[in-house]
C-alpha cells in the first residue's frame, strides 16, 4: 500500500523551498512534517530562523512562512516499507505537481533539498516536466537531516543548511 505525502506549507511571501521525499512513518502517524524526534530539521530550522523548535507543530510551521521557507516533498505517494528513503520504490513515485505549485507561489527562486534521495527523484521525474523557468530555479542539495545519515554532527548540519537562511535574505 503506498504512502501518501502532506499537502505543503507555503504562502505567497515564500521565496525559498525546501523539498524532502516522502514523509516517514511516524511522520505520516502524526501528521506532521518531520515528526521523528531524532530528525534534526525542527531544530536546524529553528536555529536558523530565530524560534524555538519544541513549540507546536502549527506554530513552527507559521515560523517557516514568516521566514519566506515553503516546505514539501517530492514524492504525491510511493510504496516504501519503513520510513527510510532507501526502502522507496523509484518506480512506484506519483510526483506531486511542481507546475501548479510554482505557478501559485512565483516568489520561489531556491529548491533545497534534504538529501539525496528528494533531489534524485525530482530531477529524474520531476525536472523534465516543467516549464524552462523553472528548470533554471536555483536548485541546491543539503546533507539530510534524518538520524540515518549520522555521519554529519549537528554543528555541520547546522553550518551547512545556513545557505537557507542567506537565500531567504537576499532574494
Amino acid at each position: 500500500m503506498p504512502s501518501h505525502g502532506f499537502a505543503p506549507i507555503a504562502d505567497a511571501n515564500a521565496r525559498v523551498l525546501i523539498l524532502g521525499s516522502l514523509p516517514g512513518r511516524v511522520s505520516l502517524e502524526m501528521r506532521q512534517y518531520y515528526a521523528q524526534p531524532r530528525n534534526a530539521f525542527w531544530p536546524i530550522m529553528g536555529r536558523l530562523l530565530g524560534f524555538d523548535s519544541a513549540m507546536p507543530y502549527d506554530t513552527r510551521a507559521v515560523q517557516l512562512q514568516r521566514g519566506r521557507v515553503a516546505l514539501w516533498d517530492v514524492c504525491a505517494s510511493a510504496d516504501r516499507a519503513g520510513s527510510l528513503d532507501t526502502a522507496i520504490v523509484n518506480s512506484s513515485v506519483r510526483p506531486n505537481d511542481f507546475a501548479a505549485f510554482f505557478s501559485k507561489y512565483a516568489g520561489i527562486a531556491t529548491v533545497f533539498f534534504n538529501g539525496t534521495k528528494s533531489a534524485m527523484l525530482y530531477r529524474s521525474l520531476v525536472m523534465p516536466h516543467l516549464a524552462l523557468a523553472h528548470q533554471q530555479l536555483h536548485y541546491v542539495t543539503l546533507p539530510s537531516t534524518s538520524p540515518a545519515h549520522a555521519a554529519m554532527n549537528m554543528a555541520e548540519k547546522v553550518r551547512r543548511w545556513s545557505i537557507v537562511k542567506r537565500a531567504c535574505a537576499i532574494q
